[in-house]
């Protein structure tokens, strides 16, 4: 009986996607429609679309594990998360301006614009795709403990993963076919539930655990240190967590593109607005609840599993409501992942390749199938191997912040040109995926900076040397003055649609 209350509630949360998705459907005439939703959500959308894409279902399993393994250290991903809002307030206008005007549809295109550079695209498309892959493969398999615990012990975890899989695979049914325009959707009402109706019962554990013999008083002092100079981990150790999430969420293909479906500049900075106190609120909420879950039963052997062992002491009902809570966040996040990488890939490769920019909703939706089909086979064959993934995933997270001085310096900076961009992410990407992949925690010596801390030191050193020693055309320069102009008065721009040499409207 507590199995059908498990599955049912997540078969209940699928049913009402889906019918909410059906009621807004509708035929996407172009591949610019598909790929940024007409530019047409308001903030309340936007925001939701943000924060469903921004905390995935790991935050309440791995992010809560950490809180409940080492304490307040697991409090980063809220420092780091409002960090990001802070930067997407300051992003609005540049890039939904460019955007707008120059019918801009993914992250790589906007670079691309801002380089003049085909190369710079593609090199930004392909780091963006590269590593964003591991973690949509690790999404779909991150249901596999929450399948787990929803059948109340009737279904093994290796039977678990399969089912999360196929959950996930068919979700994105509706993402291929609606596009942004179905994720922004699905956002909404997957947000309410991963985070509204998720904070309302993280309180109630929470208050659970402190009525009942759990509480902040029990676990030792280290849990309520941050780690400093002399400690075992390094003094910048907390520093390279937060300064690599804040810097490089906005790397992720699938939370820029985000900009691109709001209706404008203003719509992002209210979004913005709105999303700082549901995300500081329902961040604390969790890590509070994980470092007072601390000292449950079984905790300490699987601090992962903290949300789902203190919903199971409370009974099936929070139990269920706790899987409709991770699903609800995984789905937002795979499918965003998905959707935006599906179109990078037909936009900044095929497009590429094709010499002409892509015009028909039919090749994005065929590259999102395409890597839906790649990705689930990948996910499948490696369900029960998933060791060195994570590993890989971990790379790829100090591999994508390796866009940040080519993406926010071209944003605040004129100076900044394609050698630098190119330079500078390749440099920076070598030398984290290399460290990374020797020190996956931190670099000896350094005092706990990370491997992606070493590589974004680099890649801001190569870009900002290469921009002041490699001579600008002058050409170049006052095209870069009229996109800089465009954002203090975008209606009076007057830059052309696409200044890349080599691409040319489709027939």
């Amino acid at each position: 009986m507590n199995m059908v209350l498990g599955y049912g509630g997540v078969a209940l949360l699928f049913l009402v996607i889906v019918v909410v998705l059906e009621r807004h459907r509708r035929t996407e005439t172009s591949f610019s429609e598909y790929a940024t939703a007409g530019r047409s959500f308001g903030p309340w959308y936007s925001m939701m679309a943000f924060v469903n894409t921004w905390y995935p279902g790991t935050i309440f399993i791995s992010f809560a594990g950490l809180a409940a393994a080492s304490g307040v250290i697991g409090f980063y991903f809220v420092p780091y998360s409002l960090l990001a809002v802070v930067l997407m307030y300051f992003l609005a206008r540049p890039v939904h301006v460019w955007g707008k005007e120059h019918d801009l549809r993914t992250q790589a295109d906007f670079l691309g614009l801002r380089y003049d550079s085909t190369v710079v695209r593609v090199v930004a498309a392909l780091i963006g795709i590269v590593a964003s892959f591991p973690w949509l493969v690790l999404g779909m398999q991150s249901l596999t403990l929450v399948f787990t615990y929803l059948s109340f012990g009737r279904v093994e975890a290796t039977d678990a993963v399969y089912i999360g899989i196929a959950v996930i695979v068919v979700r994105q049914i509706w993402t291929i076919r609606m596009g942004a325009r179905g994720i922004v959707i699905g956002d909404m009402v997957q947000g309410i539930v991963a985070y509204l109706l998720g904070t309302l019962l993280v309180v109630g554990l929470l208050t659970w655990l402190l009525t009942n013999g759990h509480g902040f008083g029990a676990p030792g002092d280290a849990f309520f240190e941050i780690p400093g100079p002399g400690s075992a981990t390094g003094g910048l150790y907390y520093l390279s967590l937060v300064m690599t999430g804040a810097l490089g969420g906005w790397c992720w293909p699938d939370i820029f593109v985000r900009l691109f479906a709001s209706r404008g500049p203003e719509t992002i900075k209210q979004a913005a607005v709105r999303a700082a106190p549901l995300m500081f609120i329902f961040g604390t909420a969790v890590a509070l609840m994980a470092i007072a879950a601390s000292t449950l039963p079984g905790v300490a052997e699987a601090p992962d599993a903290v949300f789902f062992l203190t919903a199971d002491a409370v009974g099936p009902f929070a139990v269920t409501l706790a899987g409709m809570c991770v699903v609800a966040a995984t789905m937002g996040n795979v499918g965003a992942n998905l959707q935006a990488l599906g179109a990078q890939t037909a936009n900044d490769v095929v497009g590429v390749l094709r010499r002409r920019r892509v015009e028909s909703p039919r090749v994005g939706q065929l590259a999102v199938g395409a890597l839906l089909l790649v990705s689930a086979v990948f996910a499948v064959s490696t369900a029960k191997t998933t060791s060195n993934l994570v590993e890989l995933a971990m790379i790829s997270y100090a591999g994508i912040v390796q866009l940040a001085p080519t993406l926010f310096l071209g944003v605040f900076w004129r100076r900044g040109n394609a050698v630098a961009a190119t330079a500078s992410m390749i440099a920076g990407f070598a030398t984290a995926a290399v460290l990374q992949w020797q020190y996956p925690d931190a670099v000896p010596g350094l005092e706990g900076l990370s491997g992606g801390m070493v590589g974004l030191i680099v890649n801001a050193a190569v870009y900002v040397a290469c921009a002041l020693l490699v001579p600008t055309r002058e050409e170049e320069r006052r095209r870069v003055d009229e996109l800089f102009a465009a954002v203090r008065e975008p209606r009076r721009a007057s830059v052309p649609v696409s200044t890349l040499p080599d691409l040319e409207p489709a027939a």
